[in-house]
C-alpha cells in the first residue's frame, strides 16, 4: 500500500507485532500489504527508537515498558489489522 505514510506503516507494524510476535509469521502476514523492504525498514526503525525489542533471534515484542501503551489505531488501519 503505497498510500500509507511512514507513521501509518510504523503503527501498522506495532499492532501486527502485538498480534504476531514471530518475525517470519509477521512478515508473511504483511507481505500483501507492505513490501518486504518497508517491513524490514519499519522493524529496524521501531527497534532503533526502542518502541519494539527483539527477544531471541526471531521474536519481536512491543516495548510498552519503555514507551507506554501503543498509539491509538487510526480508523483507516483498523480494517487492515482486523484482516491479518
Amino acid at each position: 500500500m503505497e498510500n500509507l505514510s511512514l507513521n501509518d506503516r510504523l503503527i501498522l507494524l506495532q499492532y501486527a507485532i502485538n498480534k504476531y510476535e514471530i518475525e517470519n509469521i509477521l512478515i508473511g502476514k504483511l507481505e500483501n500489504i507492505l513490501s518486504l523492504k518497508d517491513i524490514e525498514r519499519g522493524i529496524d526503525t521501531l527497534i532503533g527508537t526502542q518502541k519494539v525489542r527483539r527477544i531471541g533471534p526471531d521474536v519481536l515484542q512491543n516495548n510498552v515498558s519503555h514507551t507506554g501503551e501503543l498509539s491509538d489505531l487510526p480508523a483507516h488501519l483498523k480494517s487492515i489489522i482486523d484482516s491479518l
